[in-house]
């Protein structure tokens, strides 16, 4: 007997073993055509999916992406980045003691926050332009999610083998070799799970010196708490729920169709090539009939469970995994390769019409998306570049609105806020502009017009002061008198104005 017959004998195997573990299979359709409406259950149990280890060009991408997603995680807390004496040296950090993100050579303060804002503006659009191209590219490689899941996926086929394996031992009783099959499973995916949540916590505070804490057990409480909650869901979501996360928690899949069109390139079965199916026999023609042999070697290897031949469908992440499958399928039976393939819904009616088959990048959408992604770009890239390294801000006192003083004049208090985002202290002089015959007071200096205010590296001083006016003043003001605080810094000479008003008696 050739190679091929008995690789079809294999699969054919496979196939049977599968349909006997899988309750929607012959009999479940059967079922479901002989019950009426009114008696199906409303909740729908889990048939869990036993994917199936292939091999080929989207499989070695997706270890790719593993390996470089991954990596990425576990290493970014512990690069260093040289920011200056008495600075942290993480290149990345988020720092919420002393409220600052940094970020290698960016520094977020708090009231920065909307350079976080664009940046997941910038993420969204990224997301929105990827999967108007090549669909859902992100959640089929590289959406943390389907990292993690794969990851664990691999440790359970290292532990039980593959798909048919996995499928007999979860029939079989229970006996010792499956009870150590199966702790041996769970205990690598704890500890996985305990590594995530690990690293997660570096983020959010010195890597080395939280390390040492951790092993000597002297690691803050809120620090076990967060190992230990994303240890927790890690476990549930990537080892336990895995395809549920996807079909009924994410809302991505309900949100993509809006960003496919006609055009864009999807994971699809070319059931012009593919039609009629059937078995097929070494020796046979193939007059008459498609090249899919029905051998369900796409639905073995699908992650989510579902059958590509059935056209698009929610379930899907375009993980291509079914491309593989398939074109070894192809190769064994000497057909050409792509009967899966990535294609688009125009091609497809193209083929059918008699024209040729071609790819269009530039679309309506595509170039919105791009265009609206240079915006934002340049928006941030201009933010950043102007930013300045002082920032100023006025609270005026509200109960009191103003206090009548025993000379008759009114005084409004003012709480002046200056930022010092550079990496050494500053002094800066306060002083009023715009508002004639007024005396600017500080409680702890007071009788002097104007009053400096030392900040340090990286700091921020909350400065309180008065600011007194003479009542024919404000009266002819109507009660309200506009002007502005100048706050300049002594040495470089540069200002920051910040305008305010000032209160009183309307008569």
């Amino acid at each position: 007997m050739t190679d091929t017959a008995l690789s079809l004998e294999r699969l054919a195997a496979e196939a049977a073993a599968a349909a006997d573990a899988d309750p929607h299979g012959a009999e479940g359709e059967r079922y479901t055509a002989v019950n009426s409406e009114k008696n199906r259950p409303l909740y729908a149990s889990r048939v869990k999916v036993y994917p199936k280890l292939v091999h080929g060009n989207f499989r070695r991408l997706k270890w790719l992406v593993m390996a470089v997603t991954l990596a990425i995680y576990y290493v970014t807390p512990w690069l260093r980045w040289d920011r200056g004496p008495g600075l942290p040296d993480q290149a990345v950090l988020l720092d919420f003691p002393a409220r600052r993100f940094y970020f290698f050579f960016l520094e977020i303060w708090p009231q920065e926050f909307y350079y976080v804002t664009g940046l997941l503006i910038l993420a969204s659009l990224g997301l929105f332009l990827v999967t108007s191209v090549a669909g859902r590219v992100w959640c089929g490689y590289a959406c943390p999610q389907t990292v993690w899941t794969d990851l664990f996926v691999h440790v359970e086929r290292f532990f039980e083998g593959d798909r048919a394996a996995r499928i007999r031992l979860d029939k079989s009783p229970m006996s010792g070799a499956k009870l150590a099959r199966k702790t041996g499973k769970h205990i690598v995916w704890l500890l996985i799970a305990l590594a995530t949540g690990g690293a997660w916590v570096f983020y959010f505070a010195d890597a080395p010196t939280l390390a040492v804490q951790l092993l000597s057990l002297e690691a803050p409480a809120i620090a076990w708490l967060f190992i230990g909650l994303f240890t927790l869901t890690t476990y549930t979501l990537g080892a336990i729920a895995r395809e549920q996360v996807c079909i009924y928690m994410c809302p991505w899949p309900r949100i993509q169709g809006a960003m496919f069109d006609e055009e864009s390139l999807l994971v699809s079965y070319r059931d012009d090539r593919g039609e009629k199916r059937g078995p097929h026999k070494k020796g046979t023609s193939w007059e008459g009939r498609g090249d899919c042999i029905d051998c369900g070697q796409c639905v073995a290897a699908c992650p989510m469970g579902i059958d590509i031949r059935d056209g698009m469908q929610l379930e899907c992440i375009q993980c291509a995994l079914c491309i593989d499958a398939c074109n070894d399928i192809m190769d064994k039976v000497e057909r050409p390769r792509g009967l899966i393939t990535y294609d688009t819904f125009r091609n497809q009616e193209r083929r059918k019409a008699g024209e040729t088959p071609r790819l269009s990048i530039l679309r309506p959408r595509t170039i919105l998306y791009s265009v609206l992604i240079l915006i934002v770009a340049a928006i941030m890239l201009f933010g950043l570049s102007t930013r300045s390294t002082l920032d100023v801000n006025v609270i005026a006192d509200r109960n009191p609105l103003f206090v009548v003083l025993s000379d008759g004049a009114i005084r409004n208090g003012y709480q002046v806020k200056i930022l010092n985002k550079e990496h050494e202290a500053h002094t800066y002089r306060v002083s009023l502009s715009g508002l004639d015959g007024a005396m600017l007071t500080r409680p702890a200096l007071a009788g002097e017009e104007e009053a400096l205010v030392h900040v340090p590296a990286d700091s921020l001083v909350n400065a309180r002061f008065f600011v007194s006016l003479p009542p024919a003043r404000i009266a002819a003001e109507g009660g309200e008198a506009g002007f502005a605080f100048v706050v300049t810094e002594l040495g470089s000479g540069r200002e920051v104005m910040k305008y305010a008003t000032f209160r009183g008696p309307a008569k």
